[in-house]
């Protein structure tokens, strides 16, 4: 999700509700626990951290639970099924799993030769997947030191997306390689992006029959797998403001409805980019981070301006339901 919105900047213009004590460097990645209002944040300042997020009717709050360290900044995280273990990644080139469950100690569980950028659980298959900037997709058994399978990538992973049996790899030069999980030594398709940019995020679709991509541009592609489909395939522009183009940097589908989330429309503009957010496991509340993502260079960034912010939404019922078929060509 980029930047959008009409109204003035402040660092708070939704009157969201601030995570207590966030990062001191920009937020690379956020996703809440499958059973829980857990919420795990990385950040460039080589930080993994975790908040309980509590909620009463229309009131919500944070309380810090319990932080990790890696070497470098932490680029992506994920939870396993269990909803109290979490997996990290990022520069140090290693995945670390930390089981939050009576102060557990974190270890590392896979390796790569260069940044690890994404990384998933995969419950049906018991198997830990990790992509890196190595050009490499690895599996890994927990209980095992050497991945079970290495699938080499065309090119620098950029965004990964599970729906099981469908996985999504996208990586530089607008790659986009499908797996079916069921067979997941080999590909399943290879396409050029339906976007004429940089790839930035993926998401499979909850039915696993297609999926999202976002570019640096502005744009969101629906792509549908089966040829016969082909025709439902199409692309719209979702961050654009007059001459000015925002990446679209994070896309989310409702847990419940089902509705894509690039932006909320009908919230206001940050001050800063927005470079990741995350519904909760029933989708009644919505995490977004706010701080520089560094697309225009160390040299555009004030540590003095830059601060970084965790904010928490509760959506609306009108906000996250699909809107009524147009008419006859109309799309939800």
């Amino acid at each position: 999700m980029a930047t959008f919105g009409a109204t003035a900047p402040t660092h708070n213009p939704n009157k969201s509700v601030e995570v207590a004590q966030p990062p001191s460097d920009s937020v690379s990645s956020l996703c809440f626990s499958p059973k829980a209002n857990l919420l795990v944040a990385t950040s460039w300042d080589n930080q993994v951290r975790c908040w309980e997020i509590m909620r009463s009717g229309a009131t919500v709050g944070s309380t810090p639970k319990a932080s990790i360290s890696h070497e470098q900044p932490v680029l992506c995280s994920t939870w396993k099924d269990d909803g109290m273990t979490v997996f990290s990644g990022g520069c140090d080139k290693q995945v670390k799993m930390w089981p939050l469950a009576a102060g557990g100690q974190p270890g590392t569980v896979a390796v790569h030769d260069a940044p690890v950028k994404e990384i998933a659980w995969i419950p049906e298959m018991n198997l830990l997947a990790s992509a890196s900037w190595d050009k490499t997709l690895k599996y890994w058994d927990l209980r095992q030191p050497n991945p079970v399978h290495t699938q080499q990538l065309p090119d620098r992973c950029y965004a990964l997306t599970v729906r099981y049996p469908l996985m999504v790899v996208g990586t530089a030069d607008r790659n986009i390689i499908v797996f079916n999980l069921q067979n997941p030594q080999t590909e399943f398709k290879r396409l050029m992006s339906p976007l004429k940019y940089q790839t930035r995020c993926v998401a499979a679709f909850p039915d696993q029959q297609g999926f999202l991509v976002g570019s640096i541009e502005g744009r969101v592609g629906v792509h549908h797998l089966d040829d016969q489909q082909q025709s439902k395939n199409f692309t719209f522009k979702c961050h654009k403001d007059n001459n000015d183009i925002y990446s679209v940097n994070s896309l989310n589908f409702h847990p419940l409805y089902t509705t894509i989330f690039s932006d909320f429309q009908a919230m206001s503009r940050c001050s800063q980019p927005i470079p990741c957010s995350a519904f909760n496991n029933d989708g009644s509340i919505y995490a977004y981070s706010s701080c520089y993502d560094w697309s225009k260079g160390a040299e555009n960034h004030n540590p003095a301006t830059a601060k970084t912010y965790i904010f928490l939404h509760l959506p609306q019922e009108s906000e996250v339901r699909s809107k009524p078929r147009a008419g006859a060509s109309g799309r939800k």
